[in-house]
């Protein structure tokens, strides 16, 4: 599963940023249910926030900043929370070089990437994780998956490139409403101008990265990196003559997608029928 950790969760921080925030909400006079829209959580999530049970990320703080008098309080105190960044080991370098990139292109084959995934698709596919995960790891790698998807929202002159199987939206994983959900997160997440989503559909007579998943993205230096995962490890791929094939291959594969005209048009069929 790309960018699960199977590394503890340190708790007592946790527990500790949740209790301040559980504490200022009660002096603020609010209970959990008047407080949850306000940082566009459900109340549960809330809950799992201020008892310690899920990290939380930057727009929650910020979110929450301001429903409770933006004294700086909240944001002080998350600056000192010892950070599980709920990355597997191998993919954290990848995921530190994507918050400076120029271009990200990603092809995947298994699953939603995870820039796309929502909430509950990507809750789905950590508590199918084997071994099972418990409670506070699923938590604290859902949250460090939706702050990864601040890349989306905030680097709005970075070009994106999806490419994804077909048959990764015709899954059914978490049942008809999670692949629904997921579905319209998708197309929401790829309306920006400098979000592309193209499928590569069944059936088709050519596939130029039948090898799997891919990533591929271009530093502010102008030099271009490769990521490929696999069961339980992840590879960072620098050197110029391993990268290059890589990068014709995902420039191929994008002449045998879907446009994107034609990607959404097939989301939005299959969004139908469900």
């Amino acid at each position: 599963m790309a960018g699960v950790d199977d590394e503890p969760v340190s708790s007592d921080s946790l527990r500790t940023f949740g209790a301040f925030v559980q504490g200022l909400r009660e002096h603020a006079g609010l209970s959990r249910e008047a407080f949850a829209p306000m940082v566009r959580f459900s109340r549960h999530t809330v809950a799992s926030i201020e008892l310690g049970r899920r990290m939380p990320d930057t727009q929650f703080v910020e979110l929450a900043e301001a429903a409770l008098g933006n004294t700086g309080a909240l944001r002080r105190a998350f600056g000192h929370l010892t950070r599980q960044p709920g990355l597997a080991s191998w993919f954290r370098e990848w995921a530190r070089r994507e918050r400076t990139a120029v271009s990200l292109c990603t092809y995947e084959c298994r699953m939603v990437p995870g820039l796309l995934q929502s909430e509950g698709y990507a809750r789905t596919l950590f508590e199918n994780a084997v071994p099972p995960l418990s409670d506070a790891q699923v938590e604290e790698q859902l949250a460090a998956r939706m702050e990864r998807q601040q890349l989306l929202r905030t680097r709005l002159n970075v070009p994106f490139s999806f490419i994804v199987a077909e048959a990764v939206f015709r899954e059914r994983l978490g049942g008809p409403q999670v692949t629904r959900g997921m579905l319209d997160h998708v197309l929401a997440s790829t309306e920006p101008r400098n979000v592309t989503l193209q499928v590569m559909p069944l059936g088709c007579e050519f596939h130029a990265c039948l090898d799997g998943p891919l990533q591929l993205l271009e530093g502010p230096d102008g030099r271009r990196y490769a990521y490929s995962e696999g069961q339980k490890n992840g590879r960072l791929i620098g050197d110029p003559k391993e990268v290059v094939p890589l990068q014709q291959r995902y420039d191929t594969l994008r002449s045998q997608a879907l446009t994107p005209g034609e990607s959404r048009g097939l989301l939005e069929r299959i969004r139908g029928v469900l």
